[in-house]
């Protein structure tokens, strides 16, 4: 304890007439206790947060039918999903993908062809979800052994490169309609409840990626990432093999943003090159994971669901198709030049260590006083 602290200690017990050195051992046997008891309280409020929020997620469709809105729900949850799957490689390793949307395009373009060359309808398409994300994975081994030997900004260009190569690719090959694009089967489903089937599952789709989130983080491969992060060659010589962790990564990253893409493309109902392999999409990513805080599990989701939302909005309202890029773009910059750890990570440094420490001493000093120098009884007649 240093000097002031003790200082401020003795001063708060003069305050309610006890002497310090009484009310030590006394603060000393309620600190134990009493911070068991904060992180505790701490942990139930998460969990009841993270209730509160699935249950909210679960209702939103039912409460909210307007066929717009849950239309809004349903590209959410798959940039939910995205956004955290994109973390789980770039956040949590720092290898900041800029080539994403080929991963995204490879599983809507399977899950495209795939549908309709199978002639598939329905319910019956979602089955196809694992085999886009087993595509995208598959792409994503040769990309990563090539990509991954690079560090840092030099990934980043290829990954670029990777992406333009895609693109044209798609504007050009037979089996993806060539500029004409593709056509997928419509549902039949009763159109006053066609999204929620796809709300569903986007939302079963994002749970799953936010759970292996917080389990990638927990493990020995999401703390080998992390050291990856912080300094690649002091890994490298404590024994972490950085290529295959990294590359793992990016594997387990594309077999779930292809999953994410080929539900997009469904509810879509059209694949065309240029939006299906969309520049802005990657930057809409990384704007999601930085903006809630970037190797956070909670960042992205947070990012994705403030984001999402507004830009879909602005793109209703405007006139103009590119004032909420535009906005999108000044946002990016506000984020990376005032809020560089996100919002989650810059609100944590105000409220938890230093601050809800001087409060946590503060309240323990009051109570240790009050329970050294308990209150006399009323004075009156006793019968």
């Amino acid at each position: 304890m240093t000097p002031d602290r003790a200082a401020d200690r003795a001063a708060a017990s003069e305050q309610v007439g006890v002497d310090p050195a009484t009310t030590a051992p006394a603060t000393a046997a309620v600190t134990a206790g009493t911070w068991q008891a904060w992180q505790l309280g701490s942990r139930t409020f998460s969990a009841l947060g993270v209730a509160v929020l699935i249950a909210v997620i679960a209702l939103f469709p039912l409460v909210f039918t307007n066929p717009t809105v849950t239309f809004f729900g349903v590209i959410t949850l798959i940039f939910v999903a995205v956004a955290s799957a994109w973390n789980i490689f770039s956040g949590f390793s720092v290898y900041l993908s800029l080539g994403h949307a080929v991963f995204y395009g490879t599983g809507a373009y399977f899950l495209a062809v795939a549908a309709k060359d199978w002639n598939l309808t329905g319910a019956d398409v979602f089955w196809l979800l694992p085999l886009a994300g087993a595509v995208a994975a598959l792409l994503a081994v040769p990309l990563g052994l090539v990509a991954l030997r690079v560090r840092r900004h030099t990934f980043v260009v290829i990954t670029i490169a990777f992406f333009f190569i895609a693109q044209l690719s798609a504007s050009n090959l037979s089996v993806t309609g060539g500029s004409s694009g593709l056509l997928l089967p419509v549902p039949n489903w009763d159109s006053t409840t066609f999204n929620n089937p796809f709300y569903y599952v986007a939302m079963l789709l994002a749970a799953g990626t936010v759970a292996l989130s917080v389990l990638v983080r927990r493990s020995r491969f999401g703390l080998q990432l992390r050291a990856i992060r912080d300094d690649e060659d002091r890994a490298a010589g404590l024994g972490v093999r950085a290529m295959p962790v990294k590359l793992s990564a990016m594997v387990l990253s594309a077999f779930i943003t292809g999953m994410a893409g080929g539900l997009w493309v469904y509810f879509i109902g059209q694949a065309f090159a240029t939006t299906v392999f969309d520049p802005l999409f990657d930057l809409a990513v990384v704007l999601m994971a930085f903006f809630g805080g970037l190797g956070t599990v909670a960042g992205p989701v947070l990012g994705a669901l403030i984001l999402e939302p507004a830009q879909q909005y602005l793109t209703l309202q405007q006139s103009n198709g590119y004032e909420s890029e535009i906005l999108f773009g000044a946002l990016f910059l506000v984020v990376i030049l005032f809020l560089p750890r996100g919002v989650l990570p810059t609100a944590g440094e105000w409220v938890t260590p230093g601050r809800m420490r001087r409060l946590r001493d503060r309240w323990l000093t009051r109570r240790a006083g009050r329970t050294a120098n308990p209150p006399a009884p009323p004075a009156g007649n006793l019968s």
